[in-house]
């Protein structure tokens, strides 16, 4: 079942969730949520992970048919899971750990009330932090993902019309990244976080607040979907952010770039500049050992010494953070916030952004995902960071 190219990564990944395990004294984790499955498989299937705390682990199947190898076992419903687990000589689990945060409540009782652990414990959070620090094949995935990104990057001044609205400039943009290979699916961790390929905010929308826990909002389309592009026309002076998803491997990257309709005012330039001064000091003082609510703190200081407190990260709602990790899912651990008790681990991903919105101009500001090296932050996504004008 497990890719032979593929299997010293994924040891890397059991050795990690199994030595998260032996400190919070687990004697298994039961995996069933779609991305997890994938993180420590290579697979999309229907069914369950079993890894315990020693020894390989095992894979039970109910669909698709056809996968096969060492420790698959087909099986139709929980309830199989202990005769199995005596007939391969597999230990029932005294301490277990079920995704409490993704799976119903039916199965994760149903999982409880057929493996009869004495306590069970909560695999979504462990899975998360585990999660954070990527092995070579994952970093190598995410620079692939970049290059992508950056090429459709390059193309978006030719998808512009004069008289476009935002939906329709980003109807054109989606068709670049379709063509240059992107999934088509983005990937976020948490209830009411639907969103369709990202996000383009052009003018007054960017300060529309939203119920979506992402760094800016927007109106969306209609109710049933309250975020991003929602029908601005185009016109002069105006600022378009574009913050379209990075999804052209399994694993993410996330890069914002502004554009303008003619020229913008002074004050959306120089605020402009002021966000790629905060990379410039984040990305000069990062690296390992660094703490995350440092970085957000830098961050607001660099903003209000420059005026600009009341834009940043919103005006009508700010958005409490300005960063966070990338992974399979777009926002993953860590997150960079001023309360966060995280700090910066080597061969963390994690996306920068701060962002400023200026009232009848729209957003600007970039955002970059950058690589956390043994001797500070590697930038990952490297298209041009100017605003850059759609009409000249």
């Amino acid at each position: 079942m497990i890719a032979p190219e593929r299997i010293q990564d994924y040891h890397i990944k059991w050795k990690h969730l199994q030595d998260a395990m032996h400190k919070s004294g687990t004697d298994g984790c039961l995996v069933a949520s779609g991305i997890n499955l994938f993180y420590l498989t290579g697979v999309f299937y229907s069914g369950y992970c079993y890894l315990p705390a020693e020894g390989e682990p095992w894979f039970f199947v109910k669909r698709p048919n056809g996968l096969d190898g060492d420790h698959v076992v087909y099986i139709r419903k929980p309830e199989q899971l202990p005769e199995l687990f005596q007939e391969k000589g597999i230990p029932l689990p005294g301490k277990l750990m079920l995704e409490a945060d993704e799976l119903t409540y039916t199965e994760y009782t149903r999982l409880q009330n057929a493996l009869q652990p004495k306590e069970t414990m909560n695999a979504t959070t462990l899975l998360r932090l585990v999660r954070r620090v990527k092995t070579p094949w994952e970093i190598e995935q995410i620079r692939l993902c970049a290059r992508q990104h950056e090429a459709v990057y390059a193309e978006i001044p030719s998808c512009y019309r004069r008289g476009m609205t935002d939906l329709q400039l980003q109807f054109e943009i989606e068709r670049r990244m379709r063509l240059h290979g992107s999934l088509g699916l983005f990937r976020a961790f948490g209830p009411n976080m639907d969103i369709f390929m990202g996000s383009i905010l052009a003018g007054e929308n960017a300060e529309a607040p939203s119920p979506f826990d992402f760094a800016l909002g927007g109106a969306g389309m209609n109710a049933s979907c309250p975020l991003g592009a929602n029908g601005t026309l185009l016109t002069d002076g105006m600022a378009v952010m574009v913050d379209m998803a990075g999804n052209y491997s399994p694993y993410m990257t996330d890069m914002t770039r502004v554009y303008s309709v003619g020229t913008l005012s002074d004050d959306a330039y120089r605020a402009h500049q002021v966000s790629i001064h905060i990379h410039d000091e984040i990305a000069r003082v990062a690296r390992p050992g660094t703490a995350c609510a440092d970085l957000y703190n830098l961050s607001l200081r660099i903003a209000t010494d420059e005026g600009l407190a009341p834009n940043f990260m919103g005006t009508k709602q700010q958005a409490k953070f300005v960063g966070h990790g990338v992974g399979l899912q777009i926002n993953e651990l860590p997150v960079l916030t001023p309360r966060s008790k995280e700090v910066l681990e080597e061969h963390m991903v994690f996306a920068l952004e701060p962002k400023f919105v200026l009232p009848g101009i729209g957003a600007v500001g970039i955002e970059n995902t950058y690589l956390v090296t043994s001797q500070g932050v590697e930038k990952l996504t490297n298209a041009p960071e100017e605003v850059i004008r759609l009409d000249a």
